[in-house]
Formats: C-alpha cells, structure tokens, sequence
C-alpha cells in the first residue's frame, strides 16, 4: 500500500541519519595512541641491535637507529604495539627509519584482543594489503573505512627498499572504547522482561557484539501468543534471522522468512550485529553489510511477548530447551532500544533473569590456528620415534576439493602413508613394499569452509583414519613397530623425495588447529620461535580463510563456487553468460533479432540487457517491421452473467513474464497495443456504458463505450498503460443481461534503441551524460561506423580511476581502465580496416574477475584481473561519448545503439541540443544490405532498412520466404499481358498498339524447379505475332530451351546435356537474353552461351503459362500426359507480395503449399520464375486462388501419402 511504502520510506530516511550521527560522533575518534605508550609497549619478531629495537618505532621519533629494523628481512618478521586495552582504531600511519634507505613499500595490518588468534585487516572486499613508503621519512596516513576494536596491532611487512631493509616506524589513531561483556557456556541465558506499557514503541532496536568458536547457536528468541516469533542465530558459521508470522493465511513464503548474512563466523572474532523493526519493515546488518525487509501482513505482524532471551531459549517451565543449540561463546554490549542488558544483568536487576552459566568476562581462546597460505606450505614435527603405534589428530577448514594433508614415513621401511582431500573426501593412501596401494575414504563435502575434526592412529596391525563421525580402517600387511619420526603437514620440502610428495595433488591450502602427535597438543608458538619443527610460507597464530562468496559477485542468481584463492560463477539456467554471469545470452528485442537474419518465430528477449531483470519467452513476427508479441495466460473469451445492480466481476490476466519485464519491453517498444473486444449478447450497447481495466501501473481507468451497437473494440495504445493485467465489468440491471469479452495478447512494434544514433562532425565536439555507476561491473556496448583513422568513442574519469574505449588505428579497438591496479588495456586487432564506413559492434566488460573486449565476430580479447587487487570503478565525472574532456581525439563517425550496464543512452535527444552532433545516422544499406537476399534490394529507412522483394519471387523482411505452388497434370496457370479483346475488334491496331507498348530486345527468366517426370513442360511466353519462348525438359531429362522471335522463320531450338535435371532435386535455372546472344546458368555454376538465329527482339508479348499450352501451339509444345499417379509436379513460386500483411500478427503462418496428392501430375517443383521487366504479379494471385480452391474441393484424396 502507498502507506506502507510511505512508512519504509521513513524508516530507511532514519536509517541513513542516524549512521550519518554515528559517523560524525566517530570522526572526534583520531587520537594519537603510540606516542604516549612505553617502549615496553612495542615488541617485535627479532632486530638487527639494541639501537634497532621495537621501542623505537614510534613515529617522528629519531631516538635509537631512528625505527625498527629486524636482523633478518623476510616476510616472517613483524611488529607489534600493546594499546594496554581495547581501544577503538581508527587511523595507522607509517615512515622508514630515520635518514636510512630502510623502508617498507606494503604491509598487513593484523589485530588481536588477546595477543593471539590474529586477525586481518581488510581495506575493500579482496584487499589485504597497505602500500607504505616511498622514502625514508615521509608519512603515509590511512584512515580506516570500517575502524575496529583491539588491543594489539602488528605490522606485517610484505615489500621494503630493494637497496635496504625492513625499516619502520609507526602510529595508531583512535579512541577508548566501552565494552560491556556476557559469557554463555551454551547452558546459559539472560531473560529480559520488558514494561508492559499500554503503548509500545515506534520501533524496536537491538544490537550487540559476539565473537564463538561455535558455528551454531541461539543468539536471541522472542515468541508471541500464536506462535509467531523472531530469532537470531548462527547456523553452520552463517547468521539468521527468523520471522515467522503465525498466520495459517498467508503462503508459506510469507509466513516463515528467514534473512542470512556472514558466513565463517565461527572465527573467535567480534562481530556487529543491528536489528531494527518499524511495523513490517525489518532491517538486520551484520558488520557492513544490510539486509532490508518488508514483512507481508498486517501492521501488527509482529506482535510479540514481553520477554526476549538471549542466547537460548527458555521453556514455561524456566529452564532451557534443549531441543535448541545454545549459544557458546562472548557478547558484549547488548542492547534492547537502548537498554544495557549486560549491565541491568550484572547488576541483578529484577528486569532481567539469569539462566544457567553465566559469567560476565569474555576467555581468550586456547586453540592456536595456522594457516596453509599455498599449494607449497608445509608444517614439519617430530614424530614420536619410540612408541609402537601412531597417534595424530587435528581440526582443519578449506574451500579446495584437493591438497595433501598429512605424510609420515612408517617405522624401519614399513612402508608410508599419505593422507589427502580429493573430490571433497578425505581419503588415506597407504604404501608397503611389495604390495600394491591402498586406499580408504571417509567423509564428503569436507571443502565446505567449516572446521572438521579428523583422526589417524595405527597399532600392530590396522590403520585407522575418521573424520568428524566417519571412521575407515585399513589392515596393515606387517606389523608396525614404531611411528614416524617426522610428519608433514601440507605440502613437502623441496628436498624431499618420498612416495607422497610424488603425487600430483599439491599441497593443502586452509587453516589447522589443535594439532596433537601421540597425545601431545603442539604449540604452534613454539615452532614460530624455531623451537620445534620447521615450517614454510605459514602464517602461525591467525586462520585467514575468506569466504570469496560472500558477498557474491556472481549476477542473476549465478551459484557461486570457490577455492582458497578465487571464486567461479556457474551460470547454467540463469540466461546469462561471462565469468559473473554478467552478459546476456539473448538479444534486447525482436528488432535485434531480425536484424541477426532470425526468421518469425518464438525468440528469448532480455530488454535491459544486463540489467536486473531477466528474459522471458515472446512471439517475434518478422515483417517489413518487427512485431513482439506477448501472450496472456488467461482465458480466451469471457463471458460474464447478468446479476444484481452495481455487481462487479473481475478477471486477472497474467503473462509469462513478471511486470517489470513488460515494462521494459513496452518502454523499449516504438510503440504497443493491445485489444479488448467487447459483445453484449442481442443488446446494443449503449453510449455511456464502461468498462474498468486495470493497466500494469495499477491504474484503473474507465473506457467509454462510444457506440451504440452489440459489439465494440477498444485499442489501447497509450505505453504508460499497457499491458492490460485486469477488467472489471459491472451490472448494470437492464434484462436480458450477459456480456463477453477477449483480450488479445500484447503486440509491440520495433525498438527505440536500435537505431538510436548520432553522428559527431567535429573532433571537439562530444555528448555528455551523468557518471557512469559500474563499480563492481562495467558493461559498454554499442555500434559505430566511420572512414577516419582513429578516435575516442567514450571516456570516464576518476581521481585516478578511469574507464575508455577507443579505435587506436584502422585496425585496433582498445578498451583501457584503471580500477587501483594500475592502468590496464585489451586490444582487438583486425584483418580488414574498421573505418570502412560500415556499421561495427563493440562489446566490452570489466568485473572483478577482468575484462573482455569483442569486436563483430572477431577472437573475444581477455585480460584477468590481479589477485587480491582493487575491485571497485571509482568514477566522478561526467561520461564524455565521442570525445574526451580534453576535446582531443575526439571521433569523428556515428554511433548508435549505445547501452551501458544494460540501459540505453538516448543519443538523439542529447545530440538535438549539441554543437557539432547530428541526431541520426544514415547509411544503414552497406552494412544490412547482404541480409536481403534472392535480388531483394536493400532500401533505406529513417530507422533501418527494409528489403523490397518485388523483383524476386520470395517475400518476407529479408526476401527469404520461397513462394511455391503445385500444379497436377493438366493443370496450368496462364497470365495475359494484354487484356482480351473480340474477334470483331481491328487487330491490325490492336497488333500495332502492342508492339509499340511491349518490345524486348532483352529478357532475364530465373527459375528453380524439381521433377522426375519427362517431357515437361517448364515455362511458356507467347505473343500476337506468333513469336514464343518456351522452356522444356526432354525425355531424357536435360534441359531445351526454343525461341522463336521471327514468325516468318524456323525457330531455334538449343539442347543443353548439363545433366538429367529431371531427378527429384531442386534445379536452379537462369536464362540472360540481349539481343541474339542467349546466356544458359544452371545451379548458379554451369554456363552455356548460345546465338539465335531466328531474330533479337520479342513483339507484343500476349501471355505467360506455366504448365501447359493452350492453343494452336499446344500439340506442338506440350508434353505428353502421364497416368502415372506417382508423379508428382508443382509450378510456382511467383512473387505474392502482394499477399503480404503490414499489420500485426499473432502467430504469422507462411501460405499454405496446396496439398500433395497421389493424382497424376506433370511432374516437378518450379520454386522461382522472374520475368524481368514484366509485371506478373497477378499470376500469384491466380496461383494462391487455385490452391485454395484445390484443397477445398479434394478433401477426397489422401492426406497421407507424399508424393
């Protein structure tokens, strides 16, 4: 309703107010907090001296060496500063050491609440990293976009001065920070109790902090009296709001809602959670990211209790259900508008209720994660070389299918074994001298990001391995005596040559923790200090998996896929292709669809491209225009009873496409329209009477009926109002009552963007629209034409990004852009020149994933984008089409049909009001003028081609359509090119007359044809002076063709043995006559050339047949008649343009062929005859007539032979 919609208006408004407070009460939070701390307060993974120590890190300080400089540069080193409590960071900045050539040039930002299980910073969705100094002593600031709560910070330096060392000093910006904490074991609850006030507020709040190592658990729950509710939880590391209304009413996806956001957050990290309910609107963000919802039902949806629990849920009974999981893990700061929870709880407030175990300091987590970080890490421990069995456990979490887990050597040559992932299992290879390889599997989908638990030991005689709760056992051929006295972990040493670091699989890419060997935990602190073991490219004391799918960059409902370094999209199904199904598979509209020379038929259409909006299954009637038609799923004809005074009967009509899909279409649409037929029984209908319908706007209007009869048609063709979804029909009371009505389907003619163009005169001169908004996806498509060398077709400026496609020279297209990374180009290059004036398409995308460039039908150029590089198009100018804001290089040509990211830049309007820009382009013949085929002649439009077909013997928007008719024996069709006169008229004037009007001194007969009966005759031309032109097929079926121009003479006749052309195949025959030199083609390759001796020009032209002779000259010329009933002859083909349909069609039909019958016929198809320079258009009218009148009077004959 527009109250509601009102109401969420509002709520949204408050919304982006109070983040806006929020940020500027924050923005006071820029403290320096490192200067004042001790030096104590530093520390550091080594230093070069006691003069390059942590203590001197401090920023602008020169004291010492002037920074911090480790003893040894690599990637394993760091620094570390203790804020002495949780502050709030808001700002770091950094500088080299002090008049030294040591500096970092990039570095990671990791925080920590306890000094352990670290945590990294992440600047955008995939950037990890800070790019630092340049020199020695300027600063480099970065202010945080979001801050974050910690204590402990470490700088870990990534790149430094290739001529120096790591060298750093440092300072943290920020704020104290508040924090009221709450502990749940997963046996305990807080119970709130709210004022039971006769009004309750406007809208409810709720936020709070969590941090678990937990993936499932209740973080709150309130119910209602009829068993409606709302519930916070975490489920399998994802976080879920639940709504569930209660209402047996409404559907089930309307009833029961459940909103996720997150995902991994089972991390023993804090993570922001806020709720606000306003009525039906409910808005729930976790950290950054927000969800907006709007409830169906009434306002009081959510209607709840006075009691809200958190981190469990309550029975009648006062104790915690446990068919629920409870909530195992720290909040901190929670809130019930407004209310401190924690605080009323920790203070014993009657108001609030404690459940079970519950404490109100938050432990810091005992487990010590490492992380993989590639395929070539490797984690080396001692074995227990002294025991007699094997005994090793540990929790890993990945998104990779395969990767080697763990390898250990088995005592005294017994043989090795190598545990791996493969295909999502965990599978144990085991390798014994003289045996062949032994495999186990247990588990499946294990790459699923969660933590599993797995178990391997071995003892005398059997090997065992389980994960989570799947156990497999192996025997062992011998016995063991001992355990390995390494194993590894990952990957393998590059100096290692054992049976499992053979394998193909590389090594294992995620995290691991509480790793135990013979029942010993290790510290994974101690192999970080070189204590134990031996490790590479680990990063100890942190799990840095990310989930590359959240949020998903993959469009149009594209199932996102991942691994531990990228993502993949699975496009399948979604009508979209490209690497985030950004691209559409179909073409916007019918007009695009024709002009790919597609023929009438049903055709997918995506009318804002990639645009959110999908495609959908319409009619495409491809006549001199293209007609979109959309079919209703409602009832053909309605009929609609008498009833009482003032009764309203509706019928809803519903299309297969959703409403913003017909939108799109109609407004892309030059213009639509849409019928409703109206009868009223005997009853005229009287002038005033109405109907209501409702349009796709949800407008109803009132359609007069203006005439007084029984039956009327209303066109709507107003787009704004179409399609019509609804019609309402009111009683009026006037006996005999009843009234029925169709509503036709959808028709919609052309497309306003094809042929929307522009043509720019001046290299200064330019179109200018808003800034281009394509952050995470930027698509640019559009046609040009043009005869220069080189220019910008667009560009888009940032401070420092910016986005640019040009022709570079003749033969190249460049698409250039800069997202962060630096600046990046795709090329096409070209055989043939571009600027050869005709039309060219240009397709080109950038996505997080990289970028294309496609030219026509030429290679499509890719270029991928970096790893953990910048992702977002950060753009702020205006977008500059043919030419640059520099007005250099500006294009000089046409551009049309230009769409960016799916929508349509209307060239004309803009190019109307611009200097040196044409609105339009002309010129369209030389680049469609090859789909007119069989002679159609390509002819201009305003907007587009059109093929005029008159001077060949096909129809259709492209002269495609082959015309034919079938003639049975005896049968023929004759045309008169002079009307007929009486025997008492004055021939000799008549004679005289039409030689004057008709002489041909030249001819062109074209015509295809397929037969297997001999002789036939083909094609017949007489006239008055007794002159003829006949074309036969002999008794041995090749081909003679007669002419007789001179009466007084013998005519010539010409046989040509190209071969038996009477076979069955269709034939094409061409015969070019100019004077007394006759050209014979046939199957467009053999020729023959022949001269006539009998004169050079045909006189006063009297009739042309097909099929037989009538006359005189029949016994001469006819064939003899066959009885076969198997043969079979059709003559036909003539142009029946004339037939043609301009208007709209529902489901165009091509002409019936009359039907084939096991009659004697003459034998043979004749598809195409063209009589150039004579009109005989006529003769198809005279064809179409005899068919139709055949296949009335011969429903006789068997339909179901061929012949």
């Amino acid at each position: 309703s527009c109250l509601s919609i009102e109401v969420f208006q509002i709520f949204l408004l408050c919304f982006l107010l109070l983040n806006i407070i929020i940020n500027l009460a924050k923005s006071d939070c820029d403290a320096p907090l490192g200067s004042a701390l001790p030096p104590s307060s530093f520390s550091s993974s080594a230093e070069l001296s006691s003069s390059h120590g942590p203590g001197f890190a401090r920023l602008n300080r020169r004291d010492g060496a002037g920074g911090w400089t480790p003893l040894v540069s690599n990637k394993y080193q760091w620094l570390q500063i203790d804020l002495g409590e949780r502050m709030e960071v808001t700002a770091v900045a950094t500088q080299g050491g002090y008049g030294s050539s040591d500096w970092v040039t990039s570095y990671l930002l990791m925080f920590s609440d306890s000094g352990r299980n670290w945590k990294q910073y992440r600047r955008e969705e995939s950037i990890w990293g800070f790019s630092g100094n340049t020199n020695a002593d300027s600063v480099v600031h970065y202010r945080l976009q979001p801050p974050f709560e910690a204590r402990f910070l470490r700088f870990l330096p990534l790149a430094w001065n290739p001529k120096g060392r790591i060298g750093m000093r440092v300072e943290v910006y920020g704020c104290a920070y508040r924090s009221q904490v709450v502990y749940f074991d997963g046996l305990g609850a807080l119970l709130y109790r709210l004022d039971k006030k006769p009004i309750r507020p406007i809208k409810d709040v709720i936020s709070l902090k969590f941090k678990t190592m937990q993936n499932n658990g209740i973080l709150l729950h309130r119910e209602g009296q009829h068993g409606n509710h709302i519930s916070l939880q975490l489920i399998k590391g994802k976080l879920v709001f639940s709504l569930n209304s209660g209402n047996a009413n409404l559907q089930p996806a309307g009833a029961h809602v459940n909103l996720t956001l997150g995902s991994l957050l089972d991390d023993q990290h804090w993570h922001s959670v806020l709720i606000e309910v306003l009525s039906t609107h409910v808005n729930f963000t976790l950290d950054k990211h927000t969800r907006h919802f709007h409830a169906r039902g009434e306002s009081n949806y959510l209607d709840l209790n006075f009691e809200i629990s958190f981190g469990g849920i309550p029975t009648s009974a006062g104790s915690l259900a446990i068919s629920h999981t409870n909530f195992h893990g720290c909040v901190e700061n929670l809130y019930y508008n407004g209310v401190d929870i924690v605080e009323l709880a920790k203070k014993h407030k009657p108001q609030v209720l404690v459940m079970g175990n519950v404490s109100f300091s938050c432990p810091q987590p005992q487990a010590i994660p490492v992380t993989f970080l590639s395929s070539r890490s490797y984690l080396a421990l001692p074995g227990n070389s002294g025991e007699d069995k094997i005994s090793v456990t540990f929790q890993f979490r990945t998104w990779n299918k395969e990767g080697r887990l763990l390898l250990g050597e088995l005592w005294h040559g017994a043989g090795s074994f190598l545990l791996f992932l493969k295909d999502g299992k965990l599978k144990l290879s085991l390798f014994q001298p003289g045996q062949s390889l032994r495999n186990v599997t247990a588990g499946a989908g294990l790459n699923d990001g969660q933590w599993h638990s797995v178990s391997l030991s071995a003892k005398w005689n059997h090997l065992s391995v389980g994960v989570d709760s799947d156990m497999a056992l192996q025997p062992l051929v011998t016995g063991l005596t001992g355990s390995s006295n390494t194993y590894y972990f990952g990957g393998c040493p590059d100096n290692s040559s054992g049976s499992g670091c053979a394998s193909p699989l590389g090594g294992f890419q995620g995290c691991l923790r509480l790793i135990s060997i013979g029942g010993t935990v290790v510290d994974p602190i101690s192999v970080q200090q070189g204590a134990l073991g031996s490790f590479s490219d680990l990063q100890i004391d942190a799990c840095s998996i990310t989930d590359r799918c959240l949020p998903s960059f993959c469009e149009h409902g594209g199932a996102c896929a991942q691994s531990w370094d990228t993502f993949s999209c699975n496009c399948e199904g979604t009508g979209y292709t490209g690497e985030t199904c950004h691209s559409p598979l179909y073409e916007q509209s019918c007009e695009a669809h024709k002009h790919r020379g597609s023929p009438s038929g049903l055709y997918y259409i995506d009318a804002d491209g990639s645009g959110p909006l999908g495609p959908f299954l319409v009619y495409c009637n491809m006549t001199d225009a293209a007609w979109t038609v959309v079919r209703h799923s409602g009832p053909d004809q309605v009929t609609v009873g008498g009833g009482p005074r003032g009764r309203a009967r509706s019928v809803t009509f519903a299309y297969a496409a959703s409403a913003g899909q017909l939108r799109a279409a109609v407004a892309l649409a030059e213009r639509c329209e849409q019928q409703l037929a109206l009868r009223c029984g005997s009853r005229p209908l009287i002038t005033g009477d109405s109907v209501c319908v409702c349009v796709s706007t949800g407008v109803i209007l009132r359609v007069p009926l203006l005439f007084s009869r029984t039956s009327d048609v209303t066109v709507f063709s107003q787009k704004e109002y179409l399609p019509v979804i609804q019609v309402v029909m009111t009683d009026r009371g006037r006996p005999p009552s009843e009234a029925v009505y169709t509503l036709g389907p959808l028709f919609c003619q052309g497309d306003e963007s094809f042929w929307n163009s522009a043509s720019f005169n001046t290299e200064t001169s330019y179109l200018h629209f808003p800034t281009f908004h394509g952050e995470l996806t930027a698509d640019v498509q559009f046609f040009f034409k043009t005869t220069v060398f080189s220019g910008v077709f667009m560009e888009n400026l940032g401070i420092t990004d910016f986005i640019r496609i040009e022709l570079q020279t003749p033969t190249e297209v460049t698409f250039s852009f800069d997202v962060g990374n630096g600046p990046c180009e795709v090329t096409v290059r070209s055989p043939t020149p571009f600027n050869d004036n005709r039309w060219h398409h240009v397709r080109a995308e950038r996505n997080v994933k990289g970028a294309f460039l496609q030219v026509d039908q030429l290679p499509r150029r890719t270029q991928p984008a970096p790893a953990d590089g910048h992702v977002r198009l950060q753009l702020n100018s205006q977008l500059f089409i043919g030419g640059t804001a520099s007005r250099q290089r500006g294009f000089l040509g046409c551009i049309r049909s230009l769409r960016l990211n799916g929508m349509a830049l209307d060239l004309e309007e803009r190019a109307t009001v611009t200097p040196g820009v044409e609105p339009g382009c002309a010129g369209h013949c030389r680049s469609y003028g090859h789909l007119c085929r069989h002679g159609g002649r390509c002819r201009e439009r305003l907007r587009g081609v059109a093929c005029d077909c008159s001077a060949s013997a096909y129809e259709g928007p492209f002269c495609s359509h082959e015309i034919s008719a079938y003639f049975e024996t005896g049968s023929s069709v004759t045309y008169d090119f002079q009307d007929h006169h009486p025997l008492g008229d004055n021939t000799s004037s008549l004679a005289s007359s039409l030689h004057r009007d008709v002489t041909l001194s030249q001819e062109t007969v074209t015509l295809s044809f397929r037969t297997t009966r001999t002789p036939s005759l083909l094609l017949y031309v007489s006239s008055f002076y007794e002159e003829y032109l006949s074309i036969i097929l002999a008794n041995n079926g090749s081909l003679q063709v007669r002419y007789k121009l001179d009466r007084h003479r013998d005519p010539d006749a010409f046989n040509f043995d190209f071969k038996n052309m009477a076979d069955g195949h269709l034939h094409q025959l061409k015969i070019d006559r100019e004077e007394a030199v006759v050209s014979v083609e046939v199957n467009q390759s053999a020729q023959r050339q022949v001269i006539l001796s009998s004169g050079t020009e045909f006189n006063a032209l009297k009739s042309l047949t097909l099929g037989k002779v009538l006359g005189k000259w029949q016994k001469a010329l006819s064939p003899k008649k066959t009885s076969d009933p198997k043969a079979c002859d059709a003559l036909g083909s003539l142009p029946f343009s004339t037939l043609g349909r301009s208007e709209p069609s529902e489901e165009g039909e091509p002409l019936v062929k009359a039907d084939r019958s096991d009659s004697g016929v003459i034998g043979g198809v004749i598809a195409v005859v063209i009589f150039i320079l004579l009109c005989i258009s006529a003769i198809a009218i005279c064809i179409y007539q005899q068919k139709k009148l055949r296949k009335e009077n011969e429903s006789k004959v068997s339909k179901d032979e061929e012949c």
